[in-house]
């Protein structure tokens, strides 16, 4: 049996927005200041996977507002392909800020109404079907389903789409009960899992969403529901990586946190990019977790995403015998 090739590695199907990340070290008695920059989870996480040296492609509606040409010109910078993004001059492109405290860092969100929110069924047929066919990988997180009723139909139509075309579906949990209420959240996520052959959990959305606190039971569950293989996300720890055969323990990369805004998503896209270029899931997973250990340790969701060589000399000092 032959496998066609695919003319993309990833694509990613969700909201990008424009960020403002409130800098640390001033004055207590100043006002706030903000780094403007761009985030989004799948945006972030297709960037990432670009900078891996991925072929990337983005899925989403932009307003047709100066921030989301900014969006288009950020994501033609990082070689991701914008062929299938929408503009729809009805509806604004979402932002969101950034604040920090002693417990990390906080969002607030001003995307009600969005051009992402707006994502219908029909935009698979009429603008997506073929980048998903043409890829090996279809992204999306919990935020892909919960911006709104609509996007989260159009969500499961692509992931439908992708399983017919024989690409493969990630999904990061990415859980933010700000969007939507627990029980729809609950019921959706556990058919994405069931549509999904990665998934990307982590600890904290996985006890809000399931009530279960030990790793193990959490890979259990997220088998159950269909997912193949799954990957649970631990922070400083690493992430439990199961094939459905054997798990294994891929430990951190131990450094200075700055901030931690997209190290998640960071972590997919590097994980992704190199699933797509054949490592195993335990190399991949290694490889991702060196990836987020370097993002942290700048501000925003963006600017400090590691350009391949980068992770690939970490991973080389790792390796090297001790004098």
């Amino acid at each position: 049996m032959t496998t066609s090739i695919k003319a993309l590695d990833i694509v990613a199907l969700g909201e990008a927005m424009v960020e403002f990340n409130q800098t640390k070290n001033q004055p207590v008695d100043a006002p706030p200041m903000y780094l403007q920059g761009f985030g989004g989870d799948t945006s972030n996480a297709a960037i990432a996977a670009a900078r891996a040296g991925a072929r990337v492609a983005y899925l989403s509606r932009l307003g047709t507002d100066r921030w989301g040409d900014r969006l288009m010109d950020l994501w033609q910078r990082e070689n991701v392909d914008t062929t299938a993004v929408v503009r729809d001059a009805q509806a604004p492109t979402g932002m969101y800020f950034v604040s920090h405290d002693a417990q990390g860092h906080n969002f607030s969100y001003a995307r009600a109404g969005s051009a992402a929110s707006r994502m219908q069924v029909q935009d698979v047929a009429q603008h997506w079907g073929e980048a998903i066919a043409q890829s090996q990988w279809l992204h999306l997180s919990g935020i892909s389903l919960a911006i709104s009723a609509s996007a989260c139909d159009a969500a499961f139509a692509a992931m439908r789409h992708a399983r017919t075309a024989g690409t493969q579906v990630a999904l990061d949990s990415n859980l933010r009960l700000s969007l939507w209420p627990l029980d729809r959240a609950q019921a959706c996520m556990r058919h994405a899992v069931s549509l999904c052959d990665l998934f990307l959990p982590s600890m904290e959305d996985m006890t809000a969403l399931t009530g279960l606190t030990q790793a193990q039971d959490i890979i259990g569950w997220s088998h159950a529901q269909g997912a193949a293989q799954v990957v649970l996300k631990l922070g400083a720890d690493g992430a439990l990586a199961s094939d459905g055969h054997q798990q294994r323990l891929v430990p951190g990369h131990a450094v200075q946190a700055v901030d931690a805004t997209g190290a998640g998503d960071c972590f997919a896209g590097n994980l992704l990019a190199r699933l797509s270029c054949g490592q195993s899931l335990w190399d991949a997973t290694a490889y991702a977790n060196v990836a987020a250990s370097l993002s942290v340790q700048g501000y925003g969701a963006v600017a400090p995403l590691p350009q391949r060589e980068a992770v690939l000399k970490v991973l080389s000092s790792a390796k090297a015998p001790q004098a």
